[in-house]
């Protein structure tokens, strides 16, 4: 597998996020009423900005230590442990407080590693691996 063929897997997974999410929520609805369907794309929009976030902080360590290799950079750690916390502790007020759904919101937060795992069948079928 090239560099490309990477690339392209990862820009598919925001794809099958929002499929999977559709779906969930039409499953979610179906089974749990509108605080279920709500509960779970505040899950899967809360998957998506966590992706976002670890994307962003590995592209942010990968950018410091090509730039200046050898040497370590203070603080950079603790500004991604000070994001990851803010956005853990939002997600616990909004689904605390709310109406919500938590069952729901929390499987909607797995649409990232299912969407992970679907990738993975797809590259498994779609180019023979195996």
């Amino acid at each position: 597998m090239t560099t490309a063929d990477y690339e392209r897997a990862l820009a598919r997974i925001p794809n099958w996020m929002l499929g999977l999410a559709v779906i969930g929520t039409a499953v979610a609805a179906r089974t749990a009423g509108i605080q279920g369907a709500a509960g779970f794309v505040l899950g899967a929009i809360a998957a998506w900005l966590n992706l976002r976030l670890i994307e962003r902080a590995v592209n942010g360590i990968i950018r410091r230590v090509a730039a200046d290799p050898g040497t370590v950079h203070q603080g950079s750690g603790i500004r991604i442990f000070v994001q990851f916390a803010v956005f853990a502790t939002l997600a616990f007020v909004i689904l605390r407080f709310t109406g919500f759904n938590l069952k729901a919101a929390m499987l909607g937060f797995l649409v990232c590693p299912a969407s992970a795992i679907v990738e993975i069948v797809y590259e498994l079928f779609n180019y023979g691996h195996s």
